[in-house]
């Protein structure tokens, strides 16, 4: 899977963060999403295909 993000849709919410922190952080600055592993490896994928439902700006896109 291939995860991309659009920071410019991204609230801050941090739900990403909570549901896959080994993908996602969040700037200090301003909560914004930051991508930490663009391929995750598989055993992340649920954890991942969560992060995108939650997300609220739906900033998060995931390739297969």
């Amino acid at each position: 899977m291939r995860v991309t993000i659009d920071q410019d849709k991204c609230v801050g919410s941090g739900q990403c963060v909570l549901a896959a922190p080994d993908v996602f952080d969040q700037r200090d600055e301003d909560g914004i999403v930051v991508l930490l592993d663009p391929e995750p490896p598989r055993d992340l994928d649920q954890d991942v295909r969560r992060s995108a439902m939650v997300c609220p700006a739906l900033a998060i896109q995931l390739t297969d």
